[in-house]
């Protein structure tokens, strides 16, 4: 089978922003509301972090349940590990994902200042300095056949859009408009020329993007 590379799940405001500005340790997404851009995954039956019995079903279930399915390794920008800039300063501090973060895969955390990998419970981080082609081949070979996940941020994901490396995207537009932050585009009609679209709206009130390549 054909190792495809994805983009799952991923958010973006109505206005085409993945992320606020001034992100902070507190608040990983700078001016931006988590809880209100992710609400349609989290109030979810298979949304991970549930500790409380129920949830919705549907499509919005469907997509938050195939998240891991089939995905061998990520690729993600320094920004979604950790708000600091220029060299590591500190070795200790091991991200925002916890003792058990939820990747289950090797992870490759794109940067410029490359750091020792660690493993946190059944997920391993790799710090690499390279382009998104070289280091997209470190992934699969990590990943072993499976697929791999391009999952963000918006730069990240616009780097591996504009070397022309992604096989599959699903963006989730929330109806929520940011005014300015990191962008992803400023229309999903940008990617038109290469990829098929299908928009599907969501009673939760996001609309989902489903691209497949041409």
């Amino acid at each position: 089978m054909t190792q495809l590379v994805k983009v799952q799940n991923f958010v973006v405001s109505s206005d085409g922003f993945g992320a606020g500005e001034d992100q902070t340790l507190e608040r990983p997404f700078g001016h931006a509301d988590p809880g209100t851009m992710f609400a349609w995954a989290g109030a979810t039956a298979s949304w991970p972090n549930r500790t409380d019995p129920g949830g919705t079903r549907g499509l919005d279930d469907y997509l938050t349940r195939d998240f891991a399915h089939n995905i061998g390794a990520e690729i993600m920008g320094a920004n979604k590990f950790s708000p600091h800039r220029g060299p590591w300063e500190n070795h200790d501090w091991q991200g925002w994902w916890g003792d058990e973060p939820p990747f289950h895969t090797p992870v490759f955390v794109l940067t410029h200042h490359e750091r020792p990998s660690f493993t946190l419970s059944d997920t391993t981080f790799h710090f690499v300095n390279g382009d998104p082609a070289g280091v997209l081949e470190l992934a699969k070979e990590a990943a072993r056949g499976k697929d791999v996940r391009i999952g963000g941020g918006a730069t990240t994901i616009r780097a591996f859009l504009d070397a022309d490396l992604i096989d599959t995207l699903h963006v989730a537009v929330s109806p929520v408009e940011l005014g300015h932050g990191v962008p992803l585009w400023k229309s999903p009609d940008e990617l038109l020329d290469r990829f098929h679209l299908d928009v599907v709206p969501s009673s939760s009130g996001v609309t989902h993007h489903l691209f497949w390549r041409k």
